[in-house]
């Protein structure tokens, strides 16, 4: 009788220790961090040859 108990606590032990299904890992993806310019430098030079333009206009 002690060999049975014995059995059965050995096969339930060993039933939980493999239980659940293989899942593949998640891998997160790598995170993008893009740069950006200043859109105000690309509007400034043409600002300053407006204004140079319109002062030698205005002479």
């Amino acid at each position: 009788m002690k060999k049975l108990v014995l059995a059965a606590a050995l096969a339930a032990a060993a039933t939980t220790a493999s239980a659940g299904a293989y899942s593949e890992p998640m891998i997160e993806a790598p995170v993008v961090v893009e740069e950006t310019t200043s859109s105000s430098a690309g509007i400034i030079l043409p600002l300053i040859l407006l204004a140079v333009v319109a002062a030698a206009v205005a002479d």
